[in-house]
């Protein structure tokens, strides 16, 4: 009984992502993020190698002043 009720269901979810793979409608966006996400990373990675330079620098800087 509910194999029946549910059968339905399962055949209209079965049709659902061959339409979702043809809609490119927020595929844009997608690839800002991926690239937004890509920039982010890399300001990081500079911060974490560049930080002790810039803070060494920066403290002589204001030791001298």
């Amino acid at each position: 009984m509910i194999a029946v009720l549910c059968a339905p269901a399962v055949i209209r979810n079965i049709a659902f992502p061959t339409s979702l793979i043809q809609d490119d409608s927020g595929q844009g966006l997608a690839e800002y993020g991926i690239v937004l996400g890509f920039i982010a990373v890399l300001c990081v990675a500079a911060v974490v190698f560049i930080g002790d330079q810039v803070k060494s620098n920066l403290n002589g800087i204001g030791s001298s002043v």
